[in-house]
């Protein structure tokens, strides 16, 4: 039963852990009293949500971004989202060699995770395995999305601030706009700085990110970074916990996770509501009335017309 591997998950044993969001992302049975035990075990653990286009080098990054937790005594949970296999449903990439260098570090757990089609670029389940991660005693839990660019904002939802990572090559002021990166973004990282163009995106970027009126939102600050060797990883650190410390004095932090919470509870409801209205009778009738068509002569109303009148019959 899931609710036996608390004790193990609030130790820190890495083989709870790793079981616990086996069973999440696989959607078996878990019940409600297995996530209350474990969301009251640790509220204020930092999650961060890393996010941009695809060969950004963001998985480098936050390679070296954990090294840098490490050195600063901070244990680190990752959330590795990838594209789901068309075969098997669970990461496409989840096999490939990430960060193996802390394979057997307890002080740091990483497990990669299929997005299951959610257009936002964060898996369905991620924010439940971040409650278990929260729950080991992590001190930051990082969410890791896969490279889908205009998709990704789901992960700004499930973190208390969002680092959005580009490269030199990035630098259009209108697809950076088109993007909806300004919105999200608590903090940029300008990528592979040492390419041709990274001065003149990092210039252009503060000019528009001082420009962009966000409502009474910070300024997000503009890091440089090359992450295969390590610099301005420090500095990156750095910054991302003064940004922390200020978003907790003005009180922008809390309000995160007031909304983050809020989100969840809405999207509880609204899959259960689903699951209570969408019961084996009535998927069998409408895979019977898809069969049934031959032509595209009916209104789709129609089709779903039938389906609340038999919800009206049986409920």
């Amino acid at each position: 039963m899931p609710e036996s591997l608390i004790p193990g998950i609030v130790a820190g044993e890495t083989g709870a852990v790793a079981k616990a969001i086996t069973l999440i992302e696989n959607g078996d049975p878990v019940q409600d009293q297995f996530f209350s035990e474990l969301y009251n075990q640790n509220t204020d653990v930092l999650r961060v949500g890393i996010t941009g286009p695809p060969g950004a080098g963001k998985s480098t990054l936050v390679n070296e971004l954990i090294a840098t937790c490490l050195s600063n005594k901070k244990t680190v949970g990752v959330i590795a989202v990838d594209p789901t296999s068309p075969f098997t449903g669970g990461a496409l990439l989840g096999d490939r060699v990430r960060m193996n260098k802390y394979t057997w570090d307890e002080r740091v757990f990483i497990r990669s995770m299929g997005s299951r089609g959610d257009r936002g670029g964060l898996a369905r389940k991620a924010q439940d395995a971040g409650d278990v991660l929260a729950a080991s005693g992590k001190d930051m839990i990082i969410f890791e999305t896969v490279g889908v660019g205009q998709g990704e904002y789901d992960v700004a939802k499930a973190a208390d601030l969002t680092i959005v990572v580009l490269v030199p090559e990035s630098g259009d002021e209108i697809q950076l706009m088109k993007a909806g990166l300004i919105e999200i973004a608590d903090l940029f990282v300008i990528n592979k700085s040492d390419r041709e163009g990274a001065n003149r995106l990092a210039s252009l970027l503060k000019n528009i990110l001082h420009n962009f009126s966000s409502h009474g939102k910070p300024e997000p600050p503009v890091f440089t970074t090359i992450a295969t060797e390590g610099q301005g990883i420090p500095e990156l650190y750095l910054g991302l916990m003064n940004l922390t410390g200020e978003m907790e004095l003005s009180g922008q932090l809390e309000t995160r996770r007031l909304e983050r919470y809020k989100s969840r509870i809405s999207d509880l409801i609204r899959e259960r509501l689903e699951d209570e209205f969408w019961t084996a009778e009535k998927s069998a009738i409408l895979e019977q009335a898809a069969r049934s068509l031959d032509t595209v002569s009916g209104a789709p109303v129609d089709i779903a017309n039938i389906l609340l009148k038999n919800r009206t019959v049986h409920d």
